[in-house]
């Protein structure tokens, strides 16, 4: 099978080479038309996200093609020679149509599960088909990886539990609200952790988004990426009580909301529920803050928590998933076996074709003169014998094309036929 894969990921390189080889790349055009110049490269996929580089090509000789690809990376990446041994990985036949299968249902990402990987491989194959650089083998392969994935999705629950912190505290806060849509949250501290958090909120529907923060710039950037209000640090005690939901993530060495402040804004709220989240080391809010009534606290430790509980969950149903993935691998792998019979049993049906045109020119004079519906119907008829007695033989050699030794048949059906002295 002379399907090659050639990439790094974020297991096998670190960030700033991964970077260098993704910049050098975006700042090309077409990757994929300079990789379809590779003389052995017959069809090509590109794929590009902030955890892996890879190509994937169908190939005329493998270890050529390996070589020229490793060039490839080596140019644009800027590597070198021991940055291109220690970070690049090669997958060739089934391993490279298996690791594309778990790229495919996020088998391989960084949080096993997620659902971004599956659209940025179908973007990739988009360009892929935009630049003609596919054909009937990478078309049949990218479509058995998206179908691979869906049954991931469909048959496990790989996706159903958070396994990072602000999912998980995104997950919590639905599970006591219902429904996120039209919420307010107040994030106070505007770091990655407040980013990661507000981008969950708001893919759950959170329609209002207030950042508090001592860098009143901060504030205004991260306010700003959301449609958001930013207020100084001053004010984030006034717009508590607007809070249905509540983050915070400071580097305060004391408790920037205690009971008091909590209380307060919860009497102004007319007791309506409230829930907290404290993801700051150390804690922003006072723990005493939880025991308030219609108050729900929860600090890093409890989300933790729920997402080490959820990770093994994801992780029990990855079992699931790999079995889906061989399952999908065999049937691409039969289908492709089954392709090394095809010239020949094309070849057999010409010269099968041909024996009958040839017969009826040379045949008997009764034969000649009947009418063209009559020559059809004799020509239909020694059609359908031969068919019928070459079934056996072409689903046989069909079938063990699928086996280890199928060349061997091809083999035997070619000489028996004569299909390799050019004559009928």
């Amino acid at each position: 099978m002379n399907i090659v894969l050639v990439g790094m990921n974020h297991r096998s390189a670190p960030l700033e080479i991964r970077e260098r080889l993704s910049i050098s790349c975006e700042e090309d055009s077409s990757p994929v038309r300079e990789v379809l110049k590779i003389p052995d490269v017959l069809e090509v996929l590109y794929l590009s996200t902030c955890n892996r580089v890879e190509v994937l090509a169908r190939v005329e000789d493998r270890d050529g093609a390996v070589k020229s690809l490793k060039g490839f990376v080596f140019s644009h990446g800027n590597l070198s020679e021991e940055e291109l041994e220690r970070c690049l990985y090669v997958y060739s036949g089934e391993e490279a149509v298996r690791h594309l299968f778990r790229v495919a249902s996020s088998l391989d990402s960084m949080v096993i599960g997620e659902p971004q990987i599956l659209g940025q491989v179908k973007d990739a194959y988009r360009r892929c088909v935009d630049q003609n650089a596919s054909g009937i083998i990478l078309n049949r392969l990218l479509h058995h990886a998206f179908r691979a994935a869906k049954r991931v999705r469909t048959e496990t629950s790989i996706a159903n539990n958070a396994v990072s912190v602000g999912f998980a505290a995104v997950e919590l806060a639905k599970k006591i609200f219902g429904d996120l849509k039209g919420k307010t949250a107040l994030l106070i501290g505007a770091g990655e952790m407040s980013e990661l958090a507000a981008r969950h909120l708001v893919n759950q529907g959170v329609t209002k988004i207030i950042v508090a923060n001592r860098t009143f710039e901060r504030a205004v950037k991260l306010a700003n990426d959301f449609h958001g209000t930013p207020v100084g640090f001053d004010r984030m005690e006034e717009k508590l009580q607007q809070a249905d939901i509540v983050i915070s993530s400071t580097g305060s060495p004391g408790y920037v909301i205690t009971r008091g402040v909590a209380a307060a804004a919860l009497h102004r709220r007319k007791s309506r529920l409230m829930f907290f989240i404290d993801i700051a080391v150390p804690r922003d809010i006072d723990p005493e803050v939880g025991g308030i009534d219609n108050v729900y606290l929860y600090n890093i430790d409890d989300l933790q928590g729920v997402v080490d509980a959820n990770l093994k969950s994801r992780l029990k149903e990855a079992q699931k998933a790999e079995e889906v993935v061989r399952e999908e691998v065999r049937k691409f792998v039969t289908w492709y076996q089954t392709l090394e019979a095809v010239p020949t049993i094309k070849q057999l049906k010409e010269k099968m074709d041909g024996i009958v045109k040839g017969e009826l020119e040379r045949a008997p004079r009764w034969i000649k003169d009947l009418d063209e519906e009559g020559k059809k119907e004799i020509e239909i008829l020694i059609s359908s014998v031969l068919n019928k007695v070459l079934h056996d033989p072409i689903t046989g050699l069909k079938e063990e094309t699928c086996e280890d030794g199928g060349l061997s048949y091809i083999a035997a059906i070619r000489r028996l036929f004569r299909l390799d002295d050019g004559k009928n």
